[in-house]
């Protein structure tokens, strides 16, 4: 089942004014392309919500809607800049020695340097500091050592998204307050819980994915890798679910593409269009239900 809908708990002042909705835009790189059919959707049902949260790819989508940029323009921008093959790899090969650690150059596994990558990538819209968004916007990271997820809110906002897409084996770890910094995804790859007493209604999106295959053939080296992080947050998220779910849980079906699938964003973005539908019916079910309590 790609979506679940669970009812909130209401009283009865809560809906005089309409439900509040949230939305947690999960990390799946490439796959979270998708997300921008989730925010059309929104912006289709007139929808604005009073928090947002992300991790990763997550992060970077949310930190577009909450800068008051609409579905439309934030896949325009990803159509002419990632999804451009040369707009993308002119704009890397600008980056030169320096999107990397080791500035003497050659390529080192892992060295990219994605604060500068997204400096070079982000919609001018996105501003350098949480203060100046339009809508409240929740990022979560993984602090490396402190064995801890950090949900980052304040101060500079392009550090924190740049921390929380941090893919390990693929990005530099990012220091934001002193700490080392990685991959928001590793311990919360859908951060919905920080929403949860903040709106009546949040939205959750999985992009995750997971690995598919005939079955008869071994993955690569980089495909096990990074399937095997796709497992081990699908577990994650299976335990997340069970505990405390959000209201509308959304799914996507991106699993075909890879993580750094990006120049083939229109085929994601067509992929994704399903995701629509899904929900303003589950909206739709919502209000309806909310509507008819006492």
């Amino acid at each position: 089942m790609n979506t679940r809908i669970t009812l909130p708990d209401l009283d009865a002042d809560k809906t005089v004014n309409g439900l509040r909705y949230a939305v947690a835009f999960g990390g799946g790189g490439a796959r979270g392309i998708s997300h921008i059919s989730v925010i059309e959707a929104l912006d289709e049902l007139g929808i604005r919500p009073v928090a947002i949260s992300g991790s990763s790819i997550g992060a970077i989508m949310g930190a577009g809607m909450a800068s008051g940029m609409r579905g439309a323009e934030i896949r325009d921008y990803t159509l002419q800049t990632v999804g451009t093959r040369n707009y993308l790899l002119n704009r890397l090969w600008a980056l030169g020695p320096a999107s990397m650690r080791d500035k003497l150059g050659g390529f080192r596994f892992g060295h990219f340097n994605l604060e500068l990558i997204l400096e070079a990538f982000l919609p001018p819209e996105i501003p350098q500091d949480f203060a100046d968004l339009a809508i409240p916007l929740k990022i979560s990271a993984t602090d490396y050592y402190g064995q801890a997820e950090v949900v980052l809110e304040t101060g500079e906002l392009r550090e924190a998204i740049a921390a929380s897409a941090a893919i390990p084996g693929l990005f530099m770890p990012v220091w934001v307050n002193g700490r080392v910094m990685i991959d928001g995804g590793v311990l919360n790859p859908i951060p919905y819980e920080p929403l949860l007493e903040l709106a009546d209604v949040v939205i959750a999106v999985d992009v995750v994915g997971a690995p598919e295959g005939d079955g008869t053939h071994p993955p690569s080296r980089i495909d096990s890798l990074f399937g095997a992080s796709q497992l081990t947050m699908q577990a994650s998220i299976s335990l997340k679910l069970k505990l405390n779910s959000p209201h509308i849980f959304l799914r996507p079906q991106v699993n075909r593409f890879r993580v750094l699938d990006f120049l083939r964003a229109r085929e994601i973005l067509d992929e994704s269009e399903h995701v629509k539908d899904e929900l303003k019916r589950a909206v739709d079910a919502l209000e309806t239900a909310a509507a008819s309590r006492p």
